[in-house]
């Protein structure tokens, strides 16, 4: 099959063979071939602030936002990662009892017990207390020897000891007061625990004061200088005497 040419020259083969309109006599497009394609195609500038620019923010800023990064609530800011939070703050664990403080139970200074600004009973008041934790142990043997009676006075001489291990060495080991002790509001401790000693290192409290007595009664005045108001008994066993709370 062959073409012939219309009349007025070689115009090539027709459109239905994948030419575009015009042929290939026709014009270039305007502007040339190496131009730019029209809306600003691949030799256009790039945006404003270049292709890498961080996308504009948002209305108010990142800043300004209800609890964004910069926020009191955001990293690096006031209860942030980093900065003073719980921990740290004075709050349960900063205080003093917390862990690694100084304070009362775990972690106590190792010299023991401490009463309240060295605020230990007075001497007076402790020979107070024990006059009237003795006295009514003296009418009940005062009895039993004004009664000239072997039996009566055996009997009144137990009722007397009954009283002094049920009030000095029972009731003051297990709450730290005797009568006396309560009468004028001091309580019996162990000086490293601060709590009351118990029955069994009450009584042997007692048998120690024979320390206080054997050297002319000296060791009951220990109280008058010692700077934790100790008799030796007191020291013996370690324990102290204390205003109640």
């Amino acid at each position: 099959m062959t073409y012939e040419n219309p009349p007025g020259g070689n115009a090539g083969p027709p459109d239905g063979y994948g030419q575009a309109p015009g042929g290939y006599g026709s014009p270039p497009p305007r502007g040339g071939y190496g131009s730019p394609p029209p809306g600003g195609g691949y030799g256009s500038p790039p945006p404003a602030g270049g292709y890498g620019s961080p996308p504009p923010p948002p209305p108010g800023g990142y800043a300004q936002q209800p609890g964004g990064y910069d926020q009191s609530a955001g990293y690096g800011q006031p209860g942030g990662y980093g900065q003073p939070g719980p921990y740290g703050q004075p709050g349960p664990y900063g205080q003093p009892g917390a862990y690694g403080q100084p304070a009362g139970g775990y972690g106590a200074p190792q010299g023991g017990y401490v009463s309240q600004a060295g605020n230990y009973s007075s001497w007076l008041y402790r020979v107070g207390a024990y006059l009237i934790d003795i006295v009514p142990v003296w009418i009940l043997v005062g009895i039993g020897v004004a009664s000239h009676n072997s039996a009566v006075y055996f009997i009144f001489l137990l009722a007397g000891i009954a009283v002094t291990a049920y009030n000095r060495w029972y009731q003051a080991g297990k709450t730290g007061q005797s009568w006396g002790k309560r009468a004028l509001s001091m309580s019996l401790i162990g000086e490293q625990t601060g709590q009351p000693i118990g029955p069994g290192k009450a009584f042997l409290r007692d048998i120690c004061h024979i320390v206080d007595s054997i050297i002319c009664y000296v060791g009951f005045l220990f109280p008058l200088w010692d700077a934790k108001r100790q008799t030796l008994a007191d020291k013996i066993m370690q324990t102290v005497v204390i205003p109640s709370r």
